[in-house]
């Protein structure tokens, strides 16, 4: 699952019977929990006194308790703290739902990747990136749904239908410094191990030119394709692994949730889809489904116990505190 999901014990922290005793100081790989839920509370006042005040309900409940167990780890051997209980509102812009379902969505990918692996082993991997120029907040519904015909009309284009065997499509959205709206798509795509020879490559200017064309742009879009490869300074990751993170992440960043953007942008997106996914690698994302439990991400090779650690989250100082 990543160091995301489980965090390295440390060591006993020497502190006086009054001192609070953090998450971090038991698992310091485990600080993304304080971020994204600071974060929370941040979107949580945003939401407040507005017409989405229901919703500053519900994120004001998320994540409130965490509970640990401690599980050996199957690869090093040593101790880790484990999720095993959580309560998540699963509101689509609270930052801590957001990360979890990205992190379910990387791990259900890479667990059915062996298999399609297996099914298409000389298959080759494409990361396409499509944008089109900025636009209002306000117009943003109508600029997600002409994006959305115009990717329906490049996935039957004989460029496209002839070389690529299943895709994956993400939307993101951020926000420019005039308070506009940047929609863009990340796709990756798996492509027949022919692409590359003769005729079926498709450069990256043809790749523009189709862009265009679906979306009915009277202007060059700027398009960006390139091939799966590994980043200098990942040590252990997979090129791959490295694609489906970045195809997979956030929908909106958290730092643009800010004021009357993210209010319109809540309204603008109600009942969007931003994840879809085709071909032979069609709902092998499930995106669908969505529990409680996937958001835990239940790691079906050890149970581990009950938790033996509970950690509150302090609203004053923005930080897990273990319960005593």
């Amino acid at each position: 699952m990543g160091t995301d999901d489980f965090g390295t014990a440390a060591a006993p922290v020497q502190v006086g019977a009054d001192q609070p005793r953090y998450l971090t100081d038991y698992s310091p790989q485990d600080k993304p929990w304080d971020v994204h839920r600071a974060q929370t509370q941040r979107v949580e006042g945003v939401y407040r006194d507005t017409v989405y005040d229901g919703l500053a309900g519900r994120l004001h409940d998320c994540s409130g308790f965490l509970g640990f167990a401690w599980v050996d780890d199957s690869v090093t051997g040593e101790l880790r703290l484990r999720l095993r209980t959580a309560r998540f509102c699963r509101v689509r812009h609270c930052p801590v739902c957001q990360w979890r379902r990205s992190l379910m969505w990387q791990a259900r990918f890479l667990k059915a990747l062996p298999a399609i692996e297996a099914a298409y082993p000389t298959a080759r991997w494409l990361f396409l990136t499509l944008t089109v120029r900025n636009c209002a907040i306000t117009d943003l519904r109508r600029t997600l749904r002409s994006m959305n015909e115009a990717w329906h009309r490049l996935v039957k284009r004989p460029e496209f239908a002839g070389n690529v065997q299943g895709w994956v499509r993400t939307t993101e959205v951020t926000r420019g410094r005039d308070d506009s709206a940047h929609p863009h798509f990340h796709c990756l795509l798996m492509v027949k191990p022919g692409y590359f020879a003769g005729k079926n490559y498709v450069t990256q200017s043809r790749w523009t030119d189709l862009w265009r064309e679906c979306a009915r742009l009277d202007y060059q879009p700027i398009v960006d394709i390139r091939t799966v490869k590994a980043r200098r300074g990942a040590p252990g990751e997979t090129p791959l692994r490295q694609a489906v993170a970045e195809a997979l992440k956030y929908a909106v960043k958290p730092s643009d949730m800010e004021g009357h953007w993210l209010i319109e942008l809540t309204k603008q997106v109600h009942r969007l889809r931003f994840l879809a996914t085709g071909g032979v690698l069609r709902n092998v994302l499930r995106e669908f489904e969505e529990s409680e439990q996937d958001l835990l991400l239940a790691d079906e090779n050890g149970e581990g116990g009950d938790p033996v650690l509970i950690f509150n989250w302090r609203r004053d100082i923005r930080r897990y505190v273990e319960r005593r």
